[in-house]
């Protein structure tokens, strides 16, 4: 008599397998049965939150020992933003790239440092005007505070003299490594502005070349999509960027205007700072108004800086109430409050740098995150994006 067959391995049920499913399964089915459903989803969002504050964090981290790279780079993308229709129509003309980005490159440079040069020799010419009056306002100062009472009669200015030469001498040391460490920070500085001057060159002449090798780190099957969804993004911050400077232009001739009919010196250099600090939101505006508003109190009087005041007061409430909205909120479309968290958070991680470019980072990802939403490429594939949005693989450099 014959024995049958034993089964084979393979036409075995797997049921070490089937127990773990089953037993995971009870084990899930227990734990929804004995947790709250609130406390089960908070804790899958708590988890996947904690994943991406660590992630963001080690992000910052490593952005902050890189800024040296990182922030020329973002610098040249800016003013490629800026250049770019201008590069577009000399292409037009048949110019070659190379010749069009060294002469937008160089038209910059020689715009802003005539700008500067201007403000310098205003800032030297008024600061020798200034010294009869600043002296005056010093006077009336002291003579203010003495009718509260204090008395400058027996302030010893020589024993004060001494203290102050004796600290010197004691953190000489200290004194050198603080202007070694500024020679140094001029030097990063330097280095980045060359650096951002040469990123900007490329940028413009080899822009959609190089979008297209960054492409190639994409699937294939997403590539069309993160196509029109960077070109999306980088015409938000080409719109920031020119608002931006149209913004901050009617801030500097206001405010440069109204100081100039009041009589407060250092109207052009104060033009300049205001246009200088209307490029960081919010916190630019503040900071350049009390500015002009302290500069009429030293030079003038309290009269003429309150009249400063209302004029900084009144081209602030010009450009919140009909300039961002009206300009800035159809370019960029953000919420003051998301624009507000941006830059307190910018600020928070890489001090002014980070409020500088906030907002340009979130008006990018905002248009790259609603252009991947809106989908347009599954709607319509045969559709082409306009002019700003080609994608790179049909657009000729």
């Amino acid at each position: 008599m014959t024995t049958p067959p034993k089964p084979s391995a393979a036409s075995q049920p797997a049921e070490p397998m089937q127990t773990k499913v089953s037993m995971s399964a009870r084990v899930q089915e227990k734990l929804a049965t004995d947790l709250p459903y609130g406390v089960v989803v908070a804790a899958a969002w708590s988890w996947r939150i904690l994943l991406i504050i660590v992630v963001s964090a080690i992000a910052v981290w490593l952005l902050s020992h890189l800024s040296l790279l990182i922030i020329p780079l973002l610098i040249a993308a800016l003013l490629a933003t800026l250049l770019q229709p201008v590069h577009r129509l000399l292409l037009k003309f048949k110019f070659p790239p190379v010749v069009s980005s060294l002469l937008l490159t160089a038209t910059l440079i020689f715009v802003v440092s005539t700008l500067l040069t201007i403000a310098g020799q205003q800032l030297a010419v008024g600061f020798a005007s200034m010294q009869a009056s600043v002296a005056a306002g010093v006077r009336d100062f002291i003579a203010l505070i003495e009718s509260w009472g204090v008395s400058f009669e027996n302030l010893n200015y020589q024993g004060l003299l001494a203290d102050l030469g004796q600290t010197v001498q004691e953190n000489s040391g200290a004194i050198v490594t603080g202007a070694l460490g500024f020679g140094s920070t001029a030097t990063n500085i330097l280095a980045g502005l060359v650096m951002a001057l040469f990123a900007l060159i490329f940028f413009l002449k080899d822009g959609t070349k190089i979008w297209s090798f960054l492409l190639n780190f994409v699937p294939s099957k997403h590539r069309r999509a993160v196509d029109g969804a960077g070109y999306a993004g980088w015409g938000a911050l080409g719109s920031y960027v020119r608002v931006q400077i149209f913004v901050a232009f009617v801030d500097a001739v206001g405010i440069g205007i109204g100081a100039w009919l009041l009589g407060v010196p250092l109207a052009m250099p104060l033009g300049v700072l205001v246009f200088l600090g209307s490029f960081i939101p919010i916190v630019g505006a503040v900071l350049t108004g009390a500015v002009a508003v302290l500069l009429a109190l030293v030079a003038n009087d309290w009269v003429n800086a309150l009249l400063m005041l209302a004029v900084v007061l009144g081209v602030q409430q010009l450009e919140s109430n009909v300039l961002q909205p009206l300009v800035m909120g159809k370019a960029v479309n953000l919420h003051p409050l998301a624009v507000f968290l941006a830059v307190a958070a910018g600020t928070a991680t890489m001090g002014l740098i980070g409020a500088v470019f906030a907002v340009p980072i979130m008006a990018f990802i905002n248009e790259f995150i609603k252009y991947l939403s809106r989908k347009p490429w599954l709607h319509d594939p045969d559709s082409q994006p306009d002019e700003l949005l080609t994608p790179i693989t049909t657009q000729s450099v």
